[in-house]
């Protein structure tokens, strides 16, 4: 397989979790390199549904050694809680997940500060996770925040957490919100600590040995190109990187030696939180929560959704460098008589190609939809590309071809034997 990034190409959601378990068959190692908690991968395997926040989707294939990156912020109580669930599914990670010594932490305050300021920004909230990211994000910025690697030395880490929290205290004062009592925060926080010194390590090193060593690298992104903090639909975004450029500052590997860019998209468009979304529309949301799909593997929230938008996409392309394009959902689409596809937006009367950068201006945008026929046939049982509706096939290359990428894969449902290869 080589070194492979695997992205997702619209804002978050698109089955990132679920095309990763399947391409870890082939992967010796699988990295997480940005976000945190904020992430949620859902994989069902058998009967068994998995929900991962912070451990690779990889963990779930007992032969494959899992990274949880430099650029990922880290809560360690949220972290323990995890691996918990997988032992008790009979998945000890011990020995198969590497924690990088340079990922950040979050604390406690953090989650506080994420609630505090969102309360105060009322009706023009960002609509974040509340999983304390961002604040944790901005202390590492600041220079002020604390490493993985500071829990190693368990003295000088008591001393570093506990200046944190009476300092982050007055901070939750000036908010207006309550301050953390100091003893019970710490004592949770050092409980979680203890558990995860053994996972704690140099993953740069460890990841250029393996490169070295020829093994198959996959990348593992979380949320969403137009949840970027550079790239995406500002400030309705994460606090990290979500593009392909991301997943090389997040892990210490440089972008030559990455040889593939699969970008994951939904045979329709959702996000969650605010923001706008061009190509949104009723119908499809109607449609897929009348269905019991398209709710938050993290927040339980009800997604907004939309035809598929060929304009976010490729652009997504572009600023990925994506090769191959991993459709995924695509039985979500199997009652409709027509689907439209989102082919580019007018402006002002005017016809654009691209996302505004100003949101304003993006807002403004209105869609310029074609039309396919639909297929009206179930394909959740379907396991091969020629097997599909003709009209599911013509679909799924269209897409690609309106995103200038290679149609590589089709996911006719959340299951791993679900995923046709072509």
């Amino acid at each position: 397989m080589s070194n492979t990034i695997l992205v997702g190409a619209q804002w978050g959601d698109e089955g990132k979790g679920k095309i990763i378990d399947y391409l870890t068959e082939q992967a010796d190692i699988v990295v997480r390199a940005q976000g945190g908690a904020n992430a949620g991968h859902t994989v069902i395997v058998g009967k068994t549904k998995y929900i991962l926040h912070l451990i690779p989707s990889g963990i779930l294939r007992n032969r494959t050694t899992c990274v949880i990156g430099n650029g990922v912020v880290i809560d360690p109580a949220g972290l323990v809680e995890e691996i918990d669930g997988l032992k008790q599914n009979g998945i000890d990670p011990a020995g198969r997940l590497l924690v990088s010594d340079a990922a950040h932490m979050v604390f406690p305050y953090h989650k506080a500060l994420d609630a505090a300021r969102e309360a105060l920004k009322g009706r023009g909230k960002i609509g974040t996770t509340l999983r304390g990211i961002g604040p944790a994000y901005g202390d590492k910025i600041a220079r002020s925040g604390l490493r993985m690697g500071s829990i190693l030395n368990a003295k000088r880490f008591v001393e570093q957490l506990g200046q944190a929290v009476r300092d982050n205290n007055i901070l939750l004062r000036s908010l207006g919100a309550r301050p953390l009592p100091l003893k019970r925060t710490m004592d949770g926080v050092l409980k979680a600590a203890r558990r995860l010194r053994p996972y704690v390590t140099n993953t740069v090193q460890l990841l250029h040995k393996a490169v070295a060593a020829e093994k198959r690298i996959l990348f593992e992104g979380a949320q969403g190109t137009f949840l970027d903090i550079d790239h995406g639909t500002f400030p309705y975004v994460t606090s990290s990187n979500t593009t392909a450029g991301g997943m090389c500052t997040g892990s210490g590997i440089p972008p030559t030696m990455i040889d593939r860019v699969i970008g994951v998209a939904k045979a329709y468009t959702t996000r969650v939180g605010e923001g706008p979304m061009p190509s949104e529309d009723r119908v499809v949301g109607d449609l897929l929560h009348g269905m019991g799909r398209e709710y938050g593997a993290t927040t339980g929230r009800e997604r907004r959704c939309g035809w598929f938008d060929a304009v976010t996409v490729r652009q997504s392309a572009r600023l990925n460098g994506i090769t191959d394009l991993a459709l995924t959902n695509l039985d979500g689409l199997d009652t409709l008589g027509s689907i439209k596809v989102c082919v580019g937006y007018r402006l002002g009367g005017k016809p654009i190609d691209h996302q505004p950068s100003d949101l304003a201006q993006l807002a403004r945008c209105r869609p310029v939809y074609e039309t396919f026929p639909g297929w009206q046939t179930p394909t959740d049982k379907i396991r091969t590309w020629k097997a599909l509706p003709p009209n599911a096939r013509r679909y799924a290359k269209a897409l690609a071809k309106l995103t200038g990428t290679r149609l590589s894969h089709a996911s006719v449902g959340p299951g791993r034997s679900q995923t046709i290869t072509l």
